[in-house]
This record gives C-alpha cells, structure tokens and sequence, in this order.
C-alpha cells in the first residue's frame, strides 16, 4: 500500500480537543506520523488546503435493508453513501426481516457487507429472539459470531423479569446492551410529542416523561444487574438528570443521541411533512438546546444518523400512518455543522461524540487522531455551502427532511485502513 501524505490540514482532535495546522502520514493503514513539515519521502501528497482533517465517523445504529428489504437500502449503497460521508464504520441494527437474532443471520450480513460495503461494517444482534421480548438470544454465540452490541431498537422489551435475566447474562459476558428508553404504553401510537402544537395539528402523541420513565427503568436494572448500558436516543431535558445520577452513582451507563433531535424541533413538521417523522418524535426547541448542551458538557456521549431509509410508498401517507425514520449517513456532517457554525460546538467536540466516544464504547482502534491508530479519516470543508438535493443522495431511498436545506460543508475524502474510498 502507498504511504499517504497529508499537509496543511486543520487537525481536528478529539482525544486533545485540539484544532491546529499540520500534516499527516499513512502508512500500512495506519497513522506513522502527525506534526508540522513532515517529509514527503516516497509517499503520495495531498494538499488539504486548509481543509479539515479528522478521525473518520463511528454511526452507532444504521438501519441497512437486507435481509427482506433490499429495495430500501443494500450494504453496498449505504457504504458509498457512508463513504461519501464521512463514515468510515457503520454499526449496524439488527431490525431486519427477519431480524438478526441467530449466527447464522449474523454471518449471512457480515459476508454481504464485506463483500459489498467500503467501510467497516460492525453488526448489532437482537436481544430477544424476534425482537418479542419473551425469551433471549443466544448471546455468547452471537458475540463469537461477530456482534458488537445487543439490542431490540424500538421494540422495547416489556417484560421486567426478561429484560434482567437478559441483562445479567450480558453482563457475565461483558456484552453491551442498548436500551430505547421509552415506556411503551404511553408511546404507542405517538406520532409528536404532546404540547400546544400536537393539539393544534390533531395528532397523536406522548409525553416528553415517557422517556423519562423508561430510563429510570433502564437505570435501576442497570443497577441490578451491573451490565454496560447504553441509551440510544436521548432527547428530552427531563430525562437528563436520571443520566447524569446514573453518571455520578458510577453505573456504567452511556447516552446517544440522533443529529435530528440537534438540529430540529417539533415546529419543522409544519404542514404534516411526513420527512420530518421520526423516532422517538421531534421535541421542543427547549429540549433541543438542552441535549446540545448535552452534547457539549460531555453528559450525552455519541451523536448517530439514526439512518432509517424507507420508501416513498411508505412516507407519501398521511402523518399518523406514514412510516417513522430518516435517511443520514451522507447528510450527518454538513447538518450537524451547522451547530459549529452557530457557535453552539467545537470542532472537536463534534468529532468526540461522532469518532472517539462511540470507537471506545465498542473497543475499536480509532476515532482519535493519533500516532499508531487506524488511518480511518475524514478530510472536510466546514465552509463549503450546499443545497441539499434529496435525488444526489447514494442511498436507495431518499426520505431526508434536510431536502432543499442550505448548509455548510462538503466531505472532500475518506479513508478507511489508509485506503481512499472517496474523492480523489
């Protein structure tokens, strides 16, 4: 493989929390060398020009359609929608038809994705066996067969007593299980949140306390049980103080949030656009800026695109019926820049919730921009300005709310192993 010579970039460190000028070697897929006037020798060189260089994006919960819905969405589109991203690893949830629930399904989608995908491919396995909540998977054959995390996405389980001895199980094996803390009761159905705008548009919806209720749940299990939790989506400021108690009582509990509950609120659904419902629903602009300040005081630890890619049959419904999800692998890094641009985040905090948290969360040798780490690598221009255009986009189905947005910055190259899977 030909060493890579990077110069004149904007260094964009998370493990530092540094933003300088400098260069930067690849060699043999990893990082040699980082600092000022490094010699060229026989490797390749590219100017950055000034342009951003940071650790390659870790997306921690990638819906991809196979098996049973390919016509959404194939590992090897959203890995050139990835790559075009920026995202270098996507992990990969097991809400499939059927759902990954067995080695044999584990290993049917790890050779697709290697077979098809440019980026690392990372898979998730269910819980529960079919995401039902009534009895748990074959955990340590699913980790010997590749799994990463465990989890029923959306489908939270029920049943108290399951949910334990799933978790205590977990924990002698030390697998990490991802909760979706909502108390399914109350949102069921929900298609906003409950306020004056719910009541004025007529529409379905649930409480920000739902979410609330579940990660309390979640938590004392946690306790319990000991096991390593994560909550996928945290998206309330209610359910803030459970976490940061969490934190402090020293549970070994993580929080995620998705770029849509950052850069939206409830208002953007306006007229009933069926693009702009997710899962859980868009909240207020109160909670949005206090899960932004989440993000910055380190409290709330990975942002994810939650890339849910569904088609237009499922999404040209009218909003209670439509299906919830958004694509945003390609679009995750210029709409999360606009809280750069705002001056609500740094750089490298951006970058600490987007490659070092969720690397470390599942023990993987990047998101840091280090001698000796994985040359997994993003080159950006934070300043470049787009018009978003939906039908552009490499992902089979293009459900974006961003369409038509104006935003900010353009993904110029991506490595994953020292390898360039895009630009150039």
């Amino acid at each position: 493989m030909t060493a890579t010579l990077i110069r004149n970039a904007r260094l964009i460190d998370p493990e530092a929390q540094s933003d300088t000028i400098g260069d930067l070697l690849i060699e043999a897929g990893r990082i040699a060398a980082i600092g000022p006037g490094l010699p060229a020798g026989k490797a390749q060189v590219i100017d950055a020009d000034g342009a951003c260089l940071a650790p390659g994006i870790v997306d921690l919960g990638v819906k991809v359609g196979e098996p049973g819905e390919r016509h959404k969405e194939s590992y090897g589109s959203a890995g050139q929608a990835a790559a075009a991203g920026g995202v270098t690893t996507i992990v990969t949830r097991p809400d499939t038809h059927p759902c990954i629930d067995t080695p044999e399904a584990l290993e049917f989608i790890r050779r697709r994705a290697v077979e098809a995908a440019p980026v690392h491919v990372l898979p998730m396995a269910a819980l529960t066996k079919g995401r039902e909540g009534r009895e748990m998977t074959e955990i340590s054959f699913l980790m010997d067969a590749g799994a990463v995390a465990f989890t029923d996405c959306d489908a939270v389980v029920t049943d108290t007593k399951v949910l334990s001895r799933a978790m205590t199980y977990a924990r002698s094996l030390n697998a990490l299980v991802i909760g979706h803390p909502q108390e399914p009761g109350l949102s069921h159905g929900a298609a906003a949140t409950s306020g004056k705008f719910a009541s004025l548009r007529g529409l379905p919806s649930v409480s920000p306390m739902a979410e609330r209720m579940g990660l309390d749940r979640d938590i004392a299990l946690v306790e319990m049980t000991g096991v390593r939790y994560h909550a996928d989506q945290i998206t309330t400021a209610r359910a803030l103080p459970a976490l940061d108690r969490a934190r402090k009582n020293g549970f070994a509990v993580t929080a995620g949030t998705s770029i849509h509950h950052l850069t939206l609120n409830e208002l953007d659904v306006a007229d009933y656009r069926t693009f702009f419902k997710v899962k859980p629903p868009l909240r207020s602009e109160d909670d949005r800026q206090a899960v932004v300040a989440a993000i910055r005081d380190g409290l709330i630890d990975v942002i994810g695109s939650f890339h849910t890619p569904q088609d237009e049959e499922s999404k040209r419904l009218p909003f209670e019926e439509a299906a919830s999800g958004a694509v945003g692998l390609e679009t995750m890094l210029p709409v999360l820049l606009r809280l750069y641009h705002s001056g609500e985040l740094t750089l490298p905090i951006l970058f600490r919730a987007l490659a070092l948290n969720p690397a470390r969360l599942l023990g993987l040798d990047t998101g840091r921009l280090a001698t000796g780490a994985a040359a997994d690598l993003v080159l950006f221009d934070p300043d470049k300005p787009i018009i978003l255009d939906r039908f552009k986009l490499r992902s089979k189905s293009r459900n974006t709310p961003f369409d038509g947005a104006r935003l900010q910055g353009r993904v110029l190259g991506t490595w994953v192993a020292g390898k360039r899977v895009f630009g150039g």
